[in-house]
């Protein structure tokens, strides 16, 4: 079964695949620019001590993400 939940609802250690990206323009050619396209598998590492930003792996980079921004990314899994 399929079902749909945004990035900032990934725990650390859990995997996803990036479904669509949920912001404004500027903001989706960002996170575009940083390899976060649809079909990219994202790797939740951990969260900052006080909650926000999340770190999380992208095409082998690890990436700072604020949860504002993250609730825009919706994610797929199987």
């Amino acid at each position: 079964m399929n079902f749909s939940y945004n990035l900032s609802q990934l725990k650390p250690g859990q995997r996803a695949v990036v479904k669509c990206l949920k912001t404004n323009e500027a903001m989706k050619g960002r996170l575009q620019d940083l390899g976060l396209t649809e079909h990219t598998e994202v790797l939740c590492l951990g969260r900052s001590p006080m909650g926000d930003p999340s770190a999380y792996l992208i095409r082998g980079a690890v990436i700072a993400i604020r949860a504002a921004d993250s609730r825009k990314i919706i994610l797929k899994t199987d």
